[in-house]
């Protein structure tokens, strides 16, 4: 049999779907609209619906917009930011998330073993693999990777478009170097019903899952579906103190110096000034409280299926090349 009637006899009866795009993030977006459409096509599926981000809406209202339409797969199509967005107009539903990663972040896609190659992220989706992710709320806004107050949402604030196009994610190591020797907060961070907890801090960490802008791993027990949220409160004070801090993290040493980890389900910090804040890389307002709790199963992904473990994110490079010819096919029709 031919391998095209092969994968249309695999997928018979195909999803209905819809792109969130941030046009700002992708290069040639005719292209992009090309693939996805004749990918997706290859497969069975019906032409999705298409939704561009905006400077105001960032792509929560397109999601609902797409999930009123009755779609069973949102693709977001961006940055962390986009993501983000997405992920926040999916919460509670039963329509699943597939990654085509765009930006230079990608901190869900780097946590979980997604490929940041488009033709593997159309695979992973047209395959039905999919987990059940924990969220973290934020006021009315939802993460899937980390929050912080501090030192992680200075860097953000201080890496440029310009040198993470040029460079990619070590553009956040310049950023990083300008805040190594800025003056600690005084925070109080009560998790779950404790007694607070006082610390002098450069940064506070609410984590869902554990790695880092370059696929560095702080926290090695997080993971996106116990039902925690782990915290980190990092004190360095001097340049040596961050250079043992880094050094350890990269090695990825049981015992981390300058660094304390806890866990809870509801996490509230409060700084005594105002500080930058982030969900998911992104910037949001300052302030001097984070409040954050555990939304448990709320969130579908899209993940690759391998053979061996089906219902794991594992198996990303074989899914690019799935998903490559998968492309090919449609090229060739």
């Amino acid at each position: 049999m031919d391998p095209r009637q092969d994968r249309r006899a695999a997928h018979d009866g195909g999803l209905r779907s819809a792109v969130v795009v941030n046009p700002v993030k992708v290069a040639d977006l005719d292209e992009l609209h090309r693939t996805v459409h004749d990918a997706l096509a290859a497969a069975g599926w019906p032409e999705p619906l298409w939704f561009e981000t905006t400077v105001e809406d960032p792509g929560r209202g397109q999601t609902e917009k797409a999930v009123e339409a009755g779609v069973d797969v949102v693709f977001a199509c961006g940055g962390d930011g986009t993501v983000m967005s997405c992920v926040s107009g999916l919460v509670g539903t039963d329509v699943a998330l597939a990654v085509l990663p765009q930006g230079t972040g990608n901190l869900l896609a780097a946590n979980l073993g997604l490929s940041g190659d488009l033709a593997a992220g159309l695979e992973v989706a047209v395959e039905r693999g999919r987990r059940l992710l924990d969220v973290g709320a934020v006021e009315d806004h939802y993460f899937t990777v980390m929050a912080g107050m501090g030192f992680d949402a200075q860097m953000l604030a201080d890496t440029s478009e310009t040198t993470k196009k040029r460079i990619g994610w070590p553009a956040y190591v310049v950023g990083a170097a300008k805040h190594l020797r800025d003056r600690p907060m005084k925070v109080s961070i009560r998790i779950d019903d404790q007694q607070p907890i006082r610390r002098r801090a450069r940064s506070v960490l609410i984590a869902n899952v554990g790695r880092l802008q370059g696929g560095v791993r702080l926290l090695t027990d997080a993971e996106p579906d116990d039902g925690y949220l782990d915290v980190a409160v990092l004190t360095p004070r001097t340049l040596r103190h961050w250079l043992a801090l880094g050094w350890a993290v990269v090695r990825r040493q049981d015992r981390v110096p300058r660094m304390e980890v806890f866990r809870g389900r509801r996490v509230e910090i409060t700084s005594n000034r105002a500080q930058p804040r982030e969900l998911d890389g992104d910037l949001i307002e300052p302030g001097r409280t984070l409040k954050a709790e555990i939304r448990r199963r709320a969130l579908w992904l899209c993940v690759p299926q391998p053979a061996q473990a089906p219902d794991l994110a594992e198996d990303a490079q074989a899914a690019g090349e799935r998903g490559e010819q998968l492309i090919d096919e449609a090229h060739s029709e």
